[in-house]
């Protein structure tokens, strides 16, 4: 499998911004990319908003993600009850060859479809919590889940994922897709060279399909 990164690659934020207009700066870190957003496509008609993008130790803008539907809010582990709000996130990832940092430092590895598997998992443990859990012992929990997270990503044809295929500019393309007590992530690549997650609760992901943003400081 190609190496994959954790270069620059952090949870989406969770606060500031969702649900609401983002803010000129905000908008400026996604205008910054050198690569084209994707959202989800025109037959999503709900709220759309900004979460977070993140960046390389070079400065390069990696990866970013856009909100779809309800503001999400935490999820309890072992909560039974339906969730009562309904969003689905999609992580564009920069699809790149390993290469050399800007200043000569050292090397950024190679992303891939794993790159953005990973982002997406550790996107969804953003908005859980364990039920019963004293709140120092969650930074231990979260950690442990997103290693987990990462050993998923990085076993993409295990007995964990499935094949889901989904439309991406009209054209049906394949993703990976899993489940779990806290939601369900994707993880595909573009024809335009980017890497695609996703991730969400309350809303299904089998009726999605993908779309490049065609302006997206329209979020402003």
């Amino acid at each position: 499998m190609e190496t994959t990164s954790r270069v620059g690659a952090t949870a989406p934020a969770t606060e500031g911004g969702q649900g609401l207009a983002a803010d000129r700066g905000t908008v400026d870190g996604y205008l910054r990319a050198p690569f084209p957003w994707y959202g989800l496509d025109e037959a999503f008609t709900g709220p759309r908003w900004l979460m977070q993008v993140g960046m390389a130790s070079d400065g390069a803008v990696e990866h970013g993600s856009i909100g779809h539907g309800d503001t999400p809010s935490v999820l309890h582990e072992g909560v039974s009850a339906e969730p009562r709000e309904k969003f689905a996130a999609v992580v564009t990832v920069a699809g790149h060859p390993s290469r050399r940092v800007a200043d000569g430092s050292g090397l950024l590895e190679a992303t891939s479809v794993s790159s953005a598997a990973w982002l997406a998992g550790v996107g969804l443990l953003s908005f859980t919590w364990p039920g019963q859990m004293d709140h120092a012992l969650r930074d231990d929990w979260l950690e442990q889940q997103t290693e987990a997270a990462w050993e998923l990503a990085d076993d993409l044809d295990g007995p964990e994922w499935s094949k889901l295929s989904l439309p991406v500019d009209g054209v049906a393309s394949s993703f990976r897709y899993r489940e779990s007590e806290f939601g369900w992530v994707l993880a595909g690549s573009t024809e335009a060279g980017v890497h695609l997650g996703a991730y969400g609760r309350g809303m299904s992901a089998y009726g999605l399909g993908f779309a490049v943003v065609k302006d997206i400081s329209a979020y402003v």
